[in-house]
């Protein structure tokens, strides 16, 4: 049997929160489609949701155990966690993927919460989803993604420990990136060598990385590797989330070789003051706004000329909140977030820089190893 991330009372203290705001919002159940959610509540975890075939689904009572209602492949792993209710059906099936029995599971419930706002999916067949509502027609659906924002968005110390590991690995993987890039490697090849430290450092999987390179800055930053070849004069810039027990890192850093320009240099020195100004303000009682404000006045930017700085961390590689002039989602502690400001070059180029940290009662903790205001030239 696998062996689960967390003890029980983790479960346990996430299901007793979820509860108390359910009674709150008189809910009766939270019905769930997506991994996160059913792994938030349960501690499922499987690579098997790379695949679109079959449908999973969570219902989370107002009071008593979550219940499972999955495909009958997973019931031996979702058997190894705290959950007792593991209800499966045959999978593909050609006329009914647990519908059935997922109704005759909701048909005691009048009101029933499920994400349905910013960053949300339904990931079931919507045809699916429609003959539920039919054979349902006395249920109303509500949308209750700020329930779950306000849920997932604090970690516990022991999501915290997880998600410290991993920057712990990110961080030590960047620090030898003297050792293992050189002009002369291609991009796809400083990716391959990446993703290999990263899980000699002790990661478990790498299912995030992007970058670029290009002379004085790079024109994005979400490419896939080529077979562009590192020279004299480019910068370099690498993404990377790696994870641990299914929690992620997300930060950057950026590399100078042979030789960093005046303009490179300033921009890499106002991205790290960029993150320092929004550590600073980073505070129990301030906003994502607040964040997002403290780092484009360092960068002179317009707020309406940027997207976000940053988000939320932790199972997802983004979570909500959003750090954007428009949110005002309130800093908590023990909220993880990352800081990620930008700075246009002009003529087509560009530069970011991230960290990772923890919203504490005074100064943050940062989970990244910060980095220098020097861009380190190899």
């Amino acid at each position: 049997m696998a062996e689960p991330d967390f003890p029980e009372t983790e479960f346990e203290e996430r299901l007793t929160r979820a509860q108390r705001a359910m009674r709150s919002a008189e809910l009766d159940a939270l019905f769930f489609t997506t991994e996160a959610e059913l792994r938030y509540f349960t501690g499922f975890r499987t690579l098997f949701w790379q695949s679109p075939t079959r449908p999973w689904f969570l219902v989370v009572p107002v009071s008593g155990k979550p219940i499972a209602i999955i495909p009958q492949i997973g019931a031996h792993l979702m058997a190894a966690t705290w959950i007792d209710d593991i209800r499966t059906f045959a999978a593909p099936h050609p006329t009914d993927d647990g519908i059935s029995l997922l109704a005759d599971c909701l048909s005691r419930f009048s009101r029933v919460g499920m994400p349905m706002g910013r960053e949300s999916t339904l990931r079931m067949p919507l045809r699916d989803f429609r003959e539920l509502t039919t054979r349902l027609s006395h249920l109303e659906f509500v949308d209750a993604s700020d329930l779950m924002l306000r849920l997932r968005m604090v970690k516990s110390e022991r999501e915290i420990a997880l998600l410290r590991q991993i920057c712990g690995i990110g961080s030590a993987g960047f620090a030898n990136a003297a050792r293992l890039f050189q002009e002369g490697q291609t991009l796809k090849e400083v990716f391959r060598t990446f993703r290999i430290e990263l899980l000699r450092q002790g990661a478990d999987d790498v299912p995030y990385l992007v970058g670029g390179a290009g002379q004085g800055g790079y024109g994005d930053v979400i490419s896939p590797p080529t077979d562009q070849q590192l020279e004299k004069g480019d910068v370099l810039m690498l993404d990377t989330g790696a994870t641990k027990n299914g929690y992620f890192c997300d930060f950057d850093r950026n590399f100078a070789f042979g030789v960093a320009t005046d303009a490179v240099r300033v921009a890499h020195e106002k991205l790290v003051l960029a993150v320092e100004a929004a550590a600073a303000v980073a505070r129990p009682g301030r906003t994502c706004a607040d964040l997002f404000s403290a780092m484009t006045a360092v960068l002179d930017q317009d707020d309406g000329d940027v997207g976000r700085l940053g988000h939320g961390l932790g199972m997802q590689l983004t979570e909500m909140p959003s750090v954007t002039g428009f949110d005002t989602t309130g800093l908590q502690e023990n909220m993880v977030m990352t800081l990620e400001p930008s700075i246009d070059l002009g003529n087509g180029k560009m530069m970011v820089h991230e960290e990772n940290i923890v919203v504490r009662d005074g100064p943050p903790e940062f989970l990244s190893t910060p980095a220098p205001k020097e861009i380190p030239v190899i």
